[in-house]
């Protein structure tokens, strides 16, 4: 590789990604080996390899192959008249269109699979060949009869079972019906309806991040179907722009989805996506890198380390113990997947990649596989994974005694998504996750009859994963079943009842074409109000210090209640409560601040300080001591000091300690819920679960309230007795300023909000700010944080009173200047994106 190219790629600009397409012409010859070659390496990913079948390890996952293969042609045999699957009406569905596709790529892929028992079976192979001409002849040829339902399906799902069963067949197509390719290519360009000319449009919101990875790689296999190396090259080149990182300042084609500076992923332009489309997004291109190893068409090993970092910065710490975090999956939380299920999709990529990179990097990516098998509560099963070449690798990677188990995160990280409103902070023992929202991010996302009861989401909910436990009985999709959607952890909600869209429309959308925005289920304007709005306000967001975090967010009403008077009047709109909040991460603590909490029109307001679910039969216990020193136990209302749940069947507690906060209510209730109610296509299955909650509850027309509290995970009653003395203290509460400092750490914290000065601690903060300040930390020195939660600002002011300190290091963009109160420092945060700017100072001599 030059260095000229080296240099390109290593600014992630979507330009120097480019120069990963040779751009010099290849013989007829070469394109014709690298053609071949492509389709060779796809039916080795989705159909394994003679040695890979071979293993013994791969014949769970060929078994699976078969069953689905057989299942399939039994029910293709018992079709009736006007079938091609019995029971599978076609015609106006579009979803079963998609599954009679994708059946019938089931039933190639067992052909191709050596080693099953369909392999090789020319009848089975022409049986499918002649099912694609049926369907297309009757259902999907006539562009002017299709593209009903849901873009998704015509555009990326069909064309997916397509491509792939063309490939995989590709020789008994050639002998059989050789006209079929090209007969299907054309009319899967022109289901690219929001493409331009059949081909991708980069200005298109439905080609971007995941959906655009997944049209340009259903498009290189439509050109090595056909023979087109231009084809291959055009899709390339589209697909390269999905590795550039997102320049929030300097958006190519206006899409903000994707992999930003800080780790963050987002889908459909604002909604944090790690866990569903970004998963999705990192299997589509890992297995791209391999289709092309060797091909010619692409120098994918440059690709590797950009796709290693986000392995590291966004997955990572996303995954607790094997265990996704709800706060990336959008309206995925409501599927019977859980958390294991979505990390088991990582895993194979990441398996796959390793065998991509090389040296330190690639043992990195190993010692990660492993380290997720060993600390998981569930039993990774490779037979669900795609390739049987990823199963062979990973029972290698499991046996190889060289490969050490070790986690990329450290075992101590607070990590700011800022560019998503998300945060995450982990200990050994516990992980911490916190969803904001904000005029960037949208508060929830709604789509499709899934994830029905989203309204609170990003309202600072939170989810605290504890140590040793099966994610499953503590979150999941059985959390959002039983848990109130006005109470889940963290939020503060108005007292009134929501409807979900089906129940106020009759639809899984608002269906209105007529008015002046248009609403149709895939308008944009059915995104901005119905599935995803945003917030009203700006401030969200976070400072980081080494391990310890900080994070603020100015609840508002979201774009739907603010736009009320543009809307249709049978658009329900929703105003939210008032609250300004903070989070102070340490390491045994998390700090919760909440100030202005009410209602400007004088509901009452429920903020929920926790929320937890176990199992009917496990062994619950509450415990604690009110504010005048009486013990307590067991549910109501009280002045409470501390409160500990236990759940002696899990072997899990967490302690609450009430450091000015008025009288909670403690509850424990038996709750049964249908599955259904969060997801319409959800079985319908009866969930019963003790539901665990502690809130403060603000009567009809209250005065706005301040709260403080701290979530102590793992906690004893002997260490929350032993909080009466410190280290905790609250130095500031109000909707202008949420301070507080830890004397054990020499941590001082505050978020500031609002214009003007704002004074603290022995901190002077000018303007919305978030700051970190250790004084004297493991090393004598003092070392501060800083940054812009608004994301607007230009620069950050902030005054350390006391002794005048000297500059030991400073990130650029931090000046530092000794004044006669003290040390004042001013942080350039222009285009910084909420990004934390460090400093290390030392006392003067």
């Amino acid at each position: 590789m030059d260095i000229t190219r080296r240099r390109l790629l290593s600014a992630l600009s979507a330009a120097g990604l480019l120069a990963v397409v040779p751009v010099g012409p290849m013989s007829a010859a070469a394109a014709a080996e690298g053609l071949a070659r492509l389709r060779a390496n796809t039916e080795a990913v989705f159909a394994g390899t003679a040695e890979s079948n071979a293993r013994p390890e791969t014949a769970a996952k060929l078994a699976a192959v078969d069953k689905a293969a057989r299942a399939n042609l039994k029910a293709m045999d018992t079709a009736g008249e006007g079938e091609l699957f019995a029971g599978l009406a076609l015609g106006t569905d579009d979803a079963n269109l998609n599954t009679a596709f994708r059946w019938l790529y089931e039933i190639a892929l067992a052909t191709s699979a050596r080693g099953g028992g369909l392999y090789g079976d020319t009848a089975v192979r022409r049986r499918v060949i002649d099912g694609l001409v049926w369907l297309h002849e009757r259902y999907y040829g006539d562009q002017s009869k299709g593209y009903y339902g849901n873009w998704f399906n015509w555009e990326i799902g069909i064309s997916q079972s397509v491509s792939k069963a063309l490939v995989l067949l590709y020789d008994e197509v050639r002998a059989y019906r050789p006209e079929l390719v090209r007969t299907y290519v054309t009319s899967m360009d022109a289901y690219l309806r929001n493409g331009t000319d059949g081909d991708v449009n980069l200005d298109s919101r439905f080609h971007t991040g995941a959906n655009l990875a997944d049209i340009t790689t259903n498009r290189v296999l439509q050109g090595a179907l056909l023979g087109d190396e231009a084809r291959v090259r055009k899709a390339l080149t589209d697909q390269l722009t999905v590795f550039a990182t997102i320049d929030p300042y300097r958006l190519d084609h206006g899409v903000t989805d994707g992999h930003y500076a800080d780790g963050s992923f987002l889908q459909h332009a604002s909604v944090a996506y790690t866990g569903s489309y970004g998963k999705g997004l990192l299997t589509r291109v890992v297995q791209t890198l391999k289709i092309l190893d060797g091909t010619g068409f692409a120098h994918g090993e440059e690709l590797v380390p950009v796709v290693r970092g986000w392995v590291r910065n966004g997955f990572a710490p996303l995954i607790f113990e094997g265990w996704m975090m709800e706060i990336v999956k959008g309206r995925a939380v409501s599927r019977t997947d859980s958390g294991y299920t979505d990390v088991a999709v990582v895993v194979e990529a990441v398996v796959d990649l390793s065998a991509l990179a090389s040296g330190a990097d690639a043992t990195a990516l190993k010692s990660y596989v492993k380290h997720i098998r060993e600390t998981s509560r569930a039993t990774l099963d490779p037979a669900r994974f795609v390739s049987p070449g990823s199963v062979v690798a990973y029972a290698d990677i499991l046996a190889d005694a060289s490969v050490p188990a070790a986690d990329l995160n450290p075992a101590a990280r607070s990590v700011a998504f800022n560019a998503m409103d998300r945060t995450v902070h982990r200990r050994p023992g516990y992980a911490f996750a916190l969803a904001r929202s904000s005029a960037r991010i949208s508060k929830y996302e709604y789509m499709n009859g899934e994830n029905l009861m989203p309204w609170f989401q990003g309202e600072g909910a939170h989810y605290l994963y504890l140590s040793g436990q099966d994610q499953t009985r503590a979150y999941g999709v059985d959390y959002f079943t039983t848990v109130s959607p006005y109470a889940l952890a963290g939020v503060t909600a108005p007292a009134e009842l929501r409807r979900t869209v089906p129940e106020l429309y009759g639809k899984p959308y608002y269906d209105n074409p007529g008015h002046p925005l248009n609403f149709t289920s895939s308008s944009e304007s059915q995104n901005k109000y119905v599935y995803f709005p945003r917030g009203t306000h700006g401030h969200s967001g976070g400072a980081v210090l080494g391990a310890y975090g900080a994070a603020a967010m100015v609840q508002s009403s979201d774009v739907p209640y603010r736009d009320r008077e543009l809307l249709p009047d049978d658009f329900v709109v929703h105003r939210n409560a008032s609250a300004t909040k903070s989070w102070f991460l340490f390491d045994d603590e998390i700090v919760v601040l909440a100030a202005g909490v009410g209602d400007l029109a004088g509901r009452a307001v429920t903020t929920a300080v926790d929320a937890r679910v176990a199992a009917p039969d496990d062994a619950v216990s509450l415990t604690g001591v009110r504010r005048d020193g009486r013990p307590w136990s067991g549910t109501g209302t009280a002045d409470l000091r501390w409160l500990r749940y236990a759940n002696a069947s899990q072997g899990t507690s967490v302690g609450y300690l009430f450091l000015d906060t008025p009288r909670v209510r403690v509850a424990l209730d038996d709750v049964i819920r249908s599955r259904r109610v969060v997801r319409t296509a959800n079985p319908d299955t009866a969930v019963t679960r003790q539901v665990f909650g502690v809130s403060v509850d603000r009567a009809a027309g209250a005065r706005p309230v301040a709260l403080a509290y701290a979530l102590v995970p793992n906690a004893g009653e002997r260490l929350l007795r032993s909080y009466a003395g410190g280290p905790l203290r609250v130095l500031a509460n109000s909707p202008r300023l949420q301070a507080v400092s830890h004397s054990g750490l020499g941590l001082t914290a505050a978020n500031s909000f609002g214009s003007g000065r704002h004074e603290a601690g022995g901190l002077e903060v000018d303007g919305p700010a978030s700051v970190i300040v250790r004084r004297r930390g493991p090393s004598g020195a003092t070392g501060i944080a800083v940054s812009d939660p608004t994301m607007d600002r230009d620069s950050v002011g902030v005054l350390l009173r006391g002794r005048r300190l000297r500059v030991d290091a400073a990130d650029e963009g931090v000046r530092v200047r000794v004044v006669r109160d003290g040390t004042r420092l001013e942080v350039d945060t222009h285009h910084a994106y909420g990004r934390s700017f460090m400093a290390t100072l030392r006392e003067t001599r």
